[in-house]
């Protein structure tokens, strides 16, 4: 499982809670380390003394958001499922059925990116090949920094022209979907169509991860339509 770099980056202002600011900081590390982490491990990470540390984590664990495994590590829990399920539910139910088509017709493996912010999208959802001898896997949830990524220049390609922009948003105007080589992960080769914002919905693209350029450029086609199909799925 690759190890994602942190969600957010916030700095604490006087605007904002503190204490609230402590907890989430615990989330994204132990999204971080899936293995899980020690109260003392947790209260370096946060930059608090333990015994604050211990207080945020029994009020993590009363919501069910971390756990302690037998070992006393802390782990992220199951409370996060149910939060989970909600983020984006219209648009993950209707363009899960895409992807599967998509990474079954290509024996690639299929996501759904969304943008966040200015300057971050999100991957959404991930869908492996059932029957390919060899696929890229990885997580939903990774972050994407704008504008890196075959996903994220498919995004601002389906936005008016910028002052400055990267030749490649243009390109992908043109040709109709974005291609990029381990600017995301490394040694993989991704493929992305971008789907504007919709009434409900925010920008995203639909795309493949795949081991090369020619299997990006031959497979293009087939993404072109998924995205297609989605966008006339979407209200």
């Amino acid at each position: 499982m690759p190890e994602f770099p942190r969600l957010t980056g916030v700095e604490l202002d006087a605007g904002m809670s503190k204490t609230l600011h402590h907890g989430l900081v615990i989330l994204e590390e132990l999204a971080r380390r899936p293995e899980g982490l020690t109260v003392t491990e947790v209260a370096d990470a946060v930059g608090v003394h333990r015994t604050v540390a211990h207080r945020l984590l029994r009020t993590l664990e009363a919501h069910r958001l971390v756990r302690r495994d037998e070992h006393k590590r802390v782990r992220l829990s199951t409370g996060l499922v149910s939060l989970a399920e909600s983020v984006e539910h219209g648009l993950r139910t209707v363009a899960l059925p895409v992807l599967e088509r998509l990474a079954e017709t290509t024996q690639a493996t299929a996501h759904l990116v969304v943008r966040e912010t200015e300057t971050q999208a999100r991957v959404l959802l991930v869908v492996e090949p059932r029957r390919a001898p060899m696929h890229i896997a990885f997580q939903p949830g990774q972050p994407i920094e704008m504008p890196r990524g075959s996903a994220a220049m498919a995004i601002l390609a389906t936005e008016p022209v910028l002052d400055g922009e990267r030749p490649e948003v243009g390109q992908a105007r043109r040709d109709g979907y974005a291609i990029s080589a381990g600017e995301v992960v490394p040694s993989t080769v991704g493929v992305s169509v971008g789907i504007p914002s919709g009434r409900t919905t925010p920008s995203a693209a639909i795309g493949l991860s795949l081991f090369d350029e020619d299997s990006a450029r031959r497979t293009a086609p087939d993404v072109v339509e998924a995205a297609r199909e989605l966008r006339a799925l979407l209200p």
